[in-house]
């Protein structure tokens, strides 16, 4: 491995595969999820099967919880005594969740430590985790910090998220609806599909069925050149066929494929699908 260089850090909303960030040495730190009194660590003491299960049989809507400004110490202090030469930590949306705001004070209280840079990915989900991935490649081809965070900030303007849901519902329950709030009148009688712009969740369009809103994706896909297509999902059950789709733009084998994990599936609910990118 030679140096361990500049390391990457992210929140577990990031919904990238935990073997894809083993082998990029990405550090994730965890948020809480609480389904009445009971709270669990994301996906260490809750995994995402789990956390599908538990859903299902809750009347109420589960909660989710930023991590501690000490659990961003802990991880930055670890990598700076294991020799980071610096650490870029990219975070879920700062319009999403406090998140970044803990990231950010831990930073500071680290100050002088080694150097610490925060980025607000704007985004959620794989859209974070496609920005972590592509910093943490360049980490490990010995990119250094000024260049990562530059790369990311210009990744971060070309970033495309849209996603298709069975429902509003856990939008609109979990707050997060915001500019997809004009979806809402005709729910029952659409599929709709959402982006996330400038780091809130807004309309993108609405159908009528499932297949065309999986069509809508694969469209918007082919308006440009695509660079890193990553999919997600929350147990959708037409994945493969919607790969299948993908594949004359993509072949699936380059697909980075994530779960919906719990901090983000509190909002979408089962079924979703998303499609993130690069516009080239």
């Amino acid at each position: 491995m030679g140096q361990p260089g500049v390391r990457i850090v992210t929140d577990s909303s990031c919904d990238l595969p935990p073997e894809l960030c083993d082998e990029l040495g990405v550090s994730v730190v965890p948020l809480s999820i609480r389904f009445g009194d009971q709270e669990f660590i994301d996906r260490v003491e809750l995994t995402s099967d789990q956390f599908w299960t538990k859903l299902a049989s809750s009347s109420a809507l589960p909660e989710t919880a930023a991590p501690s400004v000490g659990a961003f110490e802990e991880c930055f202090r670890g990598l700076a005594d294991g020799g980071a030469a610096g650490i870029v930590c990219i975070n879920l949306s700062s319009r999403m969740s406090a998140t970044m705001q803990s990231a950010q004070v831990a930073a500071k209280a680290l100050d002088g430590l080694c150097p610490i840079e925060v980025i607000d990915s704007q985004s959620a989900s794989m859209g974070t985790g496609s920005l972590v991935l592509h910093a943490a490649r360049r980490a490990r081809e010995g990119a250094d910090l000024d260049t990562i965070v530059r790369e990311v900030d210009d990744h971060s303007d070309r970033a495309r998220l849209f996603f298709t849901v069975d429902t509003l519902e856990y939008l609109r329950k979990g707050g997060r609806i915001g500019g997809a709030q004009a979806l809402l009148g005709s729910m029952l009688s659409i599929k709709p599909v959402i982006t996330v712009k400038d780091g809130v969740v807004e309309g993108a369009g609405k159908v009528r069925t499932r297949s065309k809103a999986l069509r809508f994706l694969v469209d918007k896909i082919k308006e440009s050149p695509v660079e890193q297509l990553s999919v997600v999902h929350s147990n959708a059950s037409d994945l493969d066929e919607f790969l299948a789709m993908l594949d004359p733009i993509v072949p699936t084998k380059d697909i980075v494929v994530g779960t919906v994990g719990p901090v983000v599936g509190v909002h979408t609910g089962p079924g979703m699908i998303g499609v993130t990118w690069f516009a080239a």
